[in-house]
């Protein structure tokens, strides 16, 4: 039983694959020592690096991990969610998931 797939058929995936990746970035401590987890030694300098398809190039320089998330994670200024008072009433009226007040049930 043949398995293989044809190598224009894993090229293109390959590609594909490597042509969505493009771009990303990640934040590199600059320590002392081997790389441990982002949140180790927060006050460290980072190195902000992004991902060209086959390698990772260094972009940049930040002076801590609050500087590097607010780099590689930036808040969506205009998707802030409205107040509670903001929000418009609902307006008179027994809609399906109304609870009826005591007089509402009375007039049954």
């Amino acid at each position: 039983m043949q398995d293989d797939e044809p190598l224009e058929e894993w090229a293109r995936r390959r590609d594909a694959r490597q042509a969505a990746s493009k771009g990303k970035r990640r934040a590199v401590p600059l320590g002392e020592g081997p790389h441990r987890g982002v949140h180790v030694d927060p006050g460290a300098p980072r190195a902000i690096e992004e991902w060209t398809g086959t390698e990772w190039t260094a972009v940049g320089v930040v002076e801590n991990l609050d500087a590097a998330k607010a780099l590689l994670y930036p808040s969506p200024h205009g998707q802030e969610k409205p107040a509670e008072w903001d929000r418009p009433a609902l307006g008179k009226g027994r809609g399906r998931h109304r609870k009826p007040n005591p007089t509402e049930e009375r007039d049954r």
